[in-house]
């Protein structure tokens, strides 16, 4: 009879589970990293995407043992989510210690991943002088056709700051201040009738690639991938972009929590993670993984010195503070 239940009991253990961004990103990730522990440890590795959002992590969480293991999230969902209880503490000394990765990729519930921009995208082969920045960005006129902007506040509100001549450094400091939410909406509603709004990471360069959009708000990532993959010649426009650190993190009370840690530690690897700007072009928080990654490919990345003076790092604070509040006034303002 323990026989049985034990046989039982294995035959329904899942499979680690690790859930990131889909598109591109997820195919260079199952290459380099997902398959790679999967042959290693002789055990099944599946994968799934997903869209962002607190909210599915609470749910995922709070209805007790989760169907995720790893998961990818952005800075202020890493934030939000550890106060919240909903990730397992970090043993670091498995992950090969603090002192490797930038600070901005530690956390006591997370592991930084990549160092990633949102940027402004256009197809170069039907458009020889594209924007150089957010102003250009609203000018239909001056560039007409249709823009993509990701749905929601974050970033979004950001950029119609810039774009209303907001100096990139002072975007915070103004959207602190009620009046400096009412500007960015006011310049929202000048482009309102010619937004297309994108929810996954994939779809931005799908709407870029078929035309619809004559340029875009992408992750840079994405935007050098499918140059590579498809020989695209989409151009990525560094001024006014928006960097950020997403990190792995692991569900309360995952099945697999040691697996999960172990492959974390796995990914983390220098050797394992500057194999990704080859694929696709994000920054590495391993700070022995960036001097590792080849001379070519290191001017696309967002960490690249160049590239960092013209951007600005996501306030993670900012959104963690006012994102349900402007959540709210944000989906009120797409409703009119």
């Amino acid at each position: 009879m323990l026989t049985t239940c034990a046989l039982s009991a294995g035959a329904l253990a899942r499979d680690l589970t690790i859930v990131s961004w889909g598109g591109n990103f997820q195919d260079a990730q199952r290459k380099i990293f997902f398959e790679p522990y999967a042959k290693q440890t002789g055990k099944p590795v599946l994968d799934e995407p997903w869209d962002g959002g607190i909210g599915v992590l609470q749910a995922k969480v709070k209805a007790g043992n989760p169907n995720w293991d790893v998961v990818q999230v952005e800075a202020d969902e890493l934030v939000l989510g550890c106060a919240d209880g909903l990730f397992e503490t970090i043993d670091w000394t498995k992950v090969g210690g603090k002192g490797n990765f930038l600070p901005s990729a530690v956390s006591e519930c997370g592991v930084g991943s990549i160092v990633w921009s949102t940027a402004i995208a256009y197809d170069s082969a039907k458009m020889a002088n594209g924007p150089a920045n957010w102003v250009d960005f609203w000018d239909v006129k001056k560039f007409p056709g249709k823009r993509a902007l990701r749905k929601g506040p974050k970033y979004t509100l950001e950029f119609a700051l810039m774009a209303d001549g907001v100096a990139p450094t002072d975007v915070y400091a103004v959207l602190a201040k009620p009046e400096g939410v009412a500007r960015a909406f006011k310049k929202l509603d000048e482009l309102k009738p010619n937004i297309v709004w994108w929810e996954s990471g994939a779809q931005p360069l799908q709407l870029l690639a078929s035309g619809e959009v004559a340029m875009t708000s992408a992750y840079n990532g994405r935007i050098t991938g499918i140059n590579r993959a498809e020989g695209r010649k989409f151009k990525v426009v560094w001024p006014g972009s928006i960097y950020a650190v997403d990190s792995w993190v692991i569900l309360k009370g995952a099945e697999n929590k040691t697996a999960a840690l172990d492959f974390i530690a796995f990914a983390s690897k220098p050797e394992n993670q500057s194999k990704l700007p080859q694929y696709i072009a994000y920054g590495l928080p391993n700070t022995q993984a960036g001097r590792q990654v080849p001379v070519e490919y290191v001017a696309d990345l967002p960490t690249a010195a160049e590239n960092l003076k013209q951007a600005i790092p996501l306030n993670a604070d900012f959104w963690i503070d006012n994102s349900e509040a402007l959540t709210k006034q944000f989906n009120a303002w797409l409703a009119k």
